[in-house]
C-alpha cells in the first residue's frame, strides 16, 4: 500500500445530490482496506481549497469528489506540494477524469488503485490566479457551459451538448484579440480554447493532442464558420476529429491572453471567469495525480 491516510473534499451539491453518496461507498471500501479516511464536506470553491491545503498539511492524500470545477478548487490547495490528489467523478462533466484510467465503476477496486497506484507530477493552467486542471474556454462553447447552469437540462454530459445547439440560434462570432507566447494575432470565430487536458464540455475531445505532463498547453481556435458548418463540427469534437476541419486549428503553447470585442462568457473547468482579458499559462508538474 503507498498511501493509507485520505481526506475527502466533497461537494455535496454534484451530481444532483448523489456525490456524497458515491464518496459514502468509496470510504467505506478504503476503510475496509485499512485506509484511513476523513470526509469534509465543501462550501463552495474556495473552501475546498481551504480544506484541501489543511488536508495536505496533515500529509494526507486529497480526494475530490465532485465536478471539475472541485478538482481544480482542491489542486489550487495541493498545488507545489508533495500532495496528491485523487479525482472521484461525481459531477456533470467528469473531463479530467477520462485523462485518469482508473476502475471507478467498482468501489473495491477502485480504494485499491488510489491506496497502491503511483502517482506522477502534471502541469495545471493559470487563469489569472485561478487553478485550472481541464480547460479555459470563451464564445460558444462557454456560452453553453453557462446555459447548461441556468436551464433545467439533465444532470449528465449530454447537457453541455444540447445547450450548445440552443444558443446557436442566437449566437454571433466574436473578435478576439490573442497574445500567444507574446505575439499579437486577431481572429474572427466561434471559441478559443486553451487546454490541459483533451476533454471538456462532457466527453467532447477538444484537444486531442493534449498532454498533463507535456510542459504545455494546447490553444484550439474555431473560426467564423457559420451554424450550418457548426454543428457537424460538435459531432467531429466527439472523437477529436474537428481539428483537422478548414477554419479549425490547434496547436502547443505555454501562455495566451484572450480579448474579446464584446463581452463573451469564458469558463474555466465549468466555472464562470470574471469578465475582461484572461491570461492562461502553463504551471509545468506542479500537482501530483493518483493514477495519471
Amino acid at each position: 500500500m503507498i498511501r493509507d491516510a485520505f481526506t475527502a473534499v466533497v461537494n455535496p451539491a454534484a451530481g444532483a445530490g448523489t456525490a456524497a453518496a458515491t464518496m459514502i461507498a468509496l470510504a467505506r471500501a478504503l476503510r475496509d482496506g485499512g485506509a484511513r479516511v476523513q470526509v469534509a464536506y465543501s462550501r463552495g470553491l474556495g473552501h475546498a481549497t481551504e480544506l484541501a491545503a489543511a488536508a495536505a498539511a496533515r500529509g494526507d492524500a486529497v480526494l475530490a469528489a465532485g465536478g471539475d470545477g472541485l478538482a481544480g478548487a482542491v489542486a489550487a490547495g495541493l498545488a507545489g506540494t508533495r500532495a496528491e490528489l485523487g479525482v472521484v467523478p461525481a459531477g456533470r462533466g467528469n473531463d479530467l477524469a477520462r485523462a485518469v484510467p482508473l476502475p471507478r465503476d467498482d468501489p473495491a477496486a477502485f480504494a485499491a488503485a488510489l491506496c497502491g497506484r503511483a502517482s506522477r507530477p502534471v502541469d495545471v493552467a493559470m487563469a489569472g490566479e485561478r487553478v485550472v486542471l481541464g480547460s479555459v474556454c470563451a464564445g460558444l462553447d462557454a456560452a453553453a457551459n453557462d446555459a447548461a447552469n441556468r436551464w433545467r437540462l439533465p444532470r449528465r454530459p449530454i447537457a453541455y451538448q444540447l445547450a450548445a445547439v440552443g444558443v446557436l440560434a442566437r449566437w454571433r462570432p466574436v473578435g478576439y484579440e490573442l497574445t500567444v507566447d507574446g505575439t499579437s494575432e486577431r481572429l474572427r470565430g466561434n471559441t478559443v480554447v486553451v487546454a490541459n487536458c483533451p476533454w471538456y464540455g462532457g466527453a467532447l475531445r477538444v484537444a486531442p493532442a493534449a498532454l498533463l505532463d507535456d510542459g504545455l498547453l494546447d490553444l484550439v481556435t474555431i473560426g467564423d464558420l457559420g451554424r450550418r458548418r457548426l454543428l457537424p463540427v460538435l459531432a467531429a469534437m466527439r472523437r477529436g476529429e474537428h481539428v483537422t476541419m478548414p477554419g479549425i486549428a490547434s496547436r502547443p503553447v505555454r501562455e495566451v491572453t484572450v480579448a474579446t470585442d464584446r463581452p463573451t462568457p469564458c469558463y474555466a473547468d465549468g466555472e464562470p471567469l470574471p469578465p475582461g482579458p484572461v491570461t492562461v499559462r502553463v504551471r509545468p508538474a506542479a500537482l501530483r495525480l493518483i493514477g495519471a
